[in-house]
Parts: C-alpha cells; sequence; structure tokens
C-alpha cells in the first residue's frame, strides 16, 4: 500500500509552470480543491488525499529539485513510512510528452531530484511515476528547456496525461501495481 506520494519540482512562481514542476504539477491536479499547508519540520507543503478508504500524504517539497531527499527523508522517518510504501511522481526527459510509466527502483538517470533522494533515503526501491516532457530540440539546451513553461497546447496533452493518472491512482494506493503498470505501460 502506498502511504506518501511526492511531486517533484522548484519552489517559487517563476517555475510554477515549468516542465521540470511536472511533479507539482500533477499534486495540484490530483489534490484540486485539497488544502495544502506548509510543514516546516518537513521542509515541504502536504496535504491529505483520500483513495477509497486509504489515506495518503501528498509532498511538495520546498527546497529546489536537488535537495528534495531532505523533505522525502524527513517526513518518511516521521512518519514511518518504508521506501517501497513511497511514490516520486517527476518529468522524464526520455519519454514523450504525454506518456506516463510507473516503475520500481531504479537508478537516478541523471535526474538530481531523484539522486537527492536516493542519497537521503540511503534505498532506491522507491515508486516513480514518470510523466514524459519530451527532449529539447537540437541546439536547445535541456537546462533552458526543462525550466520552460509548457504551450498552451502541451500543456493539453500533459493534462490528458494525468487524467490517464487519475483514472489509476486508487489502484496503485491500494497496491495493484501490476494492473497499474499493465495499464499505464503499455505502448
Amino acid at each position: 500500500m502506498i502511504k506518501l506520494i511526492v511531486g517533484l519540482g522548484n519552489p517559487g512562481s517563476k517555475y510554477d509552470k515549468t516542465r521540470h514542476n511536472a511533479g507539482f504539477l500533477y499534486l495540484d491536479d490530483l489534490a484540486s480543491g485539497a488544502s495544502w499547508s506548509n510543514e516546516v519540520r518537513f521542509n515541504g507543503v502536504v496535504a491529505s488525499y483520500l483513495a477509497g478508504s486509504n489515506k495518503v500524504i501528498l509532498l511538495k517539497p520546498q527546497a529546489f529539485m536537488n535537495r528534495s531527499g531532505l523533505a522525502v527523508g524527513s517526513i518518511a522517518r516521521y512518519y514511518k513510512i518504508k521506501t517501497e510504501e513511497i511514490v516520486v511522481v517527476h518529468d522524464e526527459l526520455d519519454l514523450e510528452l504525454g506518456v506516463v510509466k510507473l516503475k520500481k527502483g531504479g537508478g537516478h538517470a541523471g535526474h538530481n531530484g531523484l539522486r537527492d533522494i536516493i542519497e537521503k533515503l540511503g534505498e532506491k526501491d522507491f515508486y516513480r511515476i514518470r510523466v514524459g516532457i519530451g527532449r529539447p530540440v537540437a541546439g536547445k539546451s535541456v537546462a533552458d528547456y526543462v525550466l520552460s513553461a509548457f504551450s498552451k497546447q502541451d500543456r493539453g496533452v500533459l493534462d490528458d496525461s494525468f487524467v490517464r493518472l487519475n483514472s489509476q491512482i486508487d489502484a496503485l494506493v491500494a497496491g495493484d501495481v501490476s494492473r497499474v503498470m499493465n495499464s499505464l505501460n503499455k505502448k
């Protein structure tokens, strides 16, 4: 069963609508209308989500991406959440825009948020929801691309991917990982 869903992003209005904030954007969509509270002890903002009868903690770390592990580690230790009960939602350059995939464990593949979470947890067997943002066109830097805002059309594609993900999130929280992987990861 999943007890914590973490959305990755950078804090501040400058980054609100950027590709690198796909994790924050997803949690905002999932918890639409929820009340977020600033939890200084966790260095993040927190809300609750009810998946069927299962209450899940939602976390948006408020340090920059490369320091996300501080918030994840703090809240996991405080609530005694095991690594395999955590889902991290993050942007993924290696997936086309609109593609969403679920995986368990693995490396960080150069993603600084994942790198820091792995370091702070001391483990890497948490679930990851990889939200495809695509790659920049030739000649454009990756840093500039991930910190750029979605176009209106691209944001529509992203929102459609969130609808697909939302249709599976309660099953994931309940522990039906195989079904969710089969649904999200099919071509």
